[in-house]
């Protein structure tokens, strides 16, 4: 093997790593973004406590005849 050809697999390698390190972090972003989507979604959600003042039977029984 000459010269230009382990130049051209060490360029070659240099690019391959730092496409993965790019690729990687473009997915680490993607996944804070998707865990603040989902945060924010969770926060959104009302309160349910307007549902304990009830009765305890409500909420037990399907209608399935319908």
């Amino acid at each position: 093997m000459d010269v230009t050809g382990i130049a051209n697999v060490a360029t070659a390698m240099s690019d391959a790593s730092t496409n993965q390190a790019v690729g990687i972090a473009v997915l680490k972003k993607a996944i804070d973004l998707n865990a603040a989507g989902a945060l924010a979604l969770i926060e959104a959600l009302p309160d349910n406590s307007s549902t304990q003042n009830l009765p305890a039977h409500l909420g037990k029984n399907i209608n399935t005849i319908a």
